[in-house]
């Protein structure tokens, strides 16, 4: 058995590969997070170390004595400071919170060339301007930074006791020569930051230390190899085997992605599209990021009363697409592609005295789909050709949902056997690569498909004006 473990945001997966390349078992333990003001997002590191014990023990126990190899995979951005003891400064800030937007103009103003070093617009999101808010407002905490982690990274270190970071995951903090896959001195002095404080660097399955006796004992394994891993995005991509020039995927987790992989780095930072390494040697990708996607089900759980994400879809449903004259924008924690705007938040409008919950659950899953079609135009735009995407994450139960997005979005999707279990397999599947030394070819292969999903062109007729209204609405909402 191979161990991935992927820490998101609202919970933590661990999923158990055999060696044959099969799903054996799963787990998950939620996830607190704390917005102690508006546009900050927080959580405590040591609720991931709880989470990944909780989700590790659930799993049968008899398999876990079989595992021989450990991969990590985990959300991007989180900035996780430690002083020179290893102790923890503050609550990690995550890819979500929007509070240093001044300081992104800054950072670019002291790296002109930063967008084609990082291949990206500075943005709230990514580490480094988070790193520049904490030493204007927490210059005391700032003074003590000894080591920055990412968030999967915090926890190998809690496993491991090494400081060791993938080349996918460091490319989402804005100080990595992307192209180079180094860290980029200039992009750290602009942040009054060194090597030092970085961890070393790995491709996604090179080994970086062992299981910890005391850890293995208590999960009931052998202090096996744990290898770098993927950032979320990477490692669901090498889960469903999205490994080479052109291949691509629809994630839908908490915020929405299309990730297109690369064989060389192709910066296009003018649209906010993000270029990072890919957790493969000599791979890259392209990235449209949303910043709200299955996080606007949660929302609409609570608008609508509704007892589950599927009773939500099935009221979404009822009502049809297209039908209404609600219009969702989803902007919950502000937008990357294609508008990099942390402070837009989103909007039900439209409504009138027949406005009914199955209406408003219908409106939020069109305007997610009306953001992703904004992020895929813009891919489009690049001369990145997407004619199909594979679905990973918990919104790839909703067919419904996916005839809506196809539509939207005019492109084929794939669902794949096991196309739920998301990036702790991708990171199992580097595990494994890293264990055995078998290829990309051997490990990754792209599982089984279930269904694939055309555009409909009468769906199509129908949300085309309504998305029209949708991209008309953004700029509106600026005056609020």
């Amino acid at each position: 058995m191979f161990l991935g473990l992927d820490i998101g945001t609202s919970g933590v997966k661990a999923v158990l590969l055999s060696d044959a390349g099969s799903v054996h078992a799963t787990a998950t333990a939620p996830l607190p997070i704390t917005r102690p003001e508006r546009d900050w997002s927080e959580q405590q590191p040591g609720d991931w170390l709880a989470a990944c014990d909780k989700a590790v023990l659930a799993l049968p126990a008899e398999a876990r004595r079989m595992v021989r190899g450990v991969g990590l995979a985990g959300q991007m951005h989180g900035a996780t400071l430690l002083d020179d003891a290893d102790q923890v400064l503050r609550p990690a800030i995550l890819w979500n919170d929007g509070r240093s937007f001044a300081e992104c103009s800054e950072l670019e103003a002291r790296v002109p060339d930063l967008r084609s070093l990082a291949g990206n617009i500075a943005m709230p999101g990514f580490t480094a301007p988070k790193l520049l808010w904490v030493q204007r407002h927490e210059p005391d905490i700032f003074e003590r930074v000894g080591t920055i982690l990412l968030p999967k990274d915090y926890v190998r270190l809690a496993l491991t006791g090494d400081k060791a970071s993938d080349m996918s995951d460091s490319a989402g903090t804005l100080w990595l020569d992307v192209g180079a896959r180094a860290w980029s001195n200039r992009l750290l002095g602009a942040c009054n930051l060194t090597q030092d404080q970085m961890p070393r660097l790995y491709e996604g399955a090179e080994a970086t230390g062992q299981l910890r006796r005391t850890i293995a004992e208590r999960w009931g394994m052998e202090a096996v190899p744990v290898v770098a891993g993927a950032g979320d995005n990477a490692a669901g991509a090498v889960g469903v085997g999205v490994t080479a020039e052109g291949d691509a995927l629809l994630s839908l987790g908490t915020s929405g992605v299309i990730f297109v992989a690369t064989a060389d780095f192709r910066p296009n930072p003018a649209r906010a599209i993000h270029a990072f390494c890919h957790a493969l040697p000599d791979m890259w990708h392209q990235m449209s990021v949303h910043l709200s996607a299955a996080s606007c089900i949660e929302w609409g759980l609570r608008a609508t009363g509704s007892a589950s994400p599927d009773a939500f879809l099935a009221l979404a449903q009822r009502a049809g697409a297209g039908e209404g004259g609600e219009l969702f924008l989803p902007y919950l924690s502000g937008e990357r592609t294609p508008h990099n705007d942390p402070h837009v938040r989103g909007a039900l409008l439209g409504i009138d005295h027949d406005t009914d919950p199955a209406r408003i659950a219908a409106a939020v899953l069109e305007g997610v789909a009306f953001a992703h079609a904004d992020g895929i135009a813009a891919l489009r735009e690049a001369g990145t050709r997407v004619e199909q995407l594979t679905v990973i994450g918990g919104g790839a139960r909703s067919r419904y949902w996916g005839a809506l997005l196809a539509s939207a979005l005019d492109v084929r999707l794939a669902y794949l056997e096991g196309s739920e279990t998301g990036p702790a397999l991708g990171a199992a599947r580097l595990a494994m690569m890293g264990v055995t030394g078998a290829s990309v070819g051997e490990i990754c292969i792209r599982p089984p498909t279930e269904e694939v999903i055309a555009p409909d062109p009468r769906l199509a007729e129908r949300l085309a004006p309504r998305l029209a209204r949708f991209r008309a609405a953004y700029p509106a909402l600026g005056s609020f």
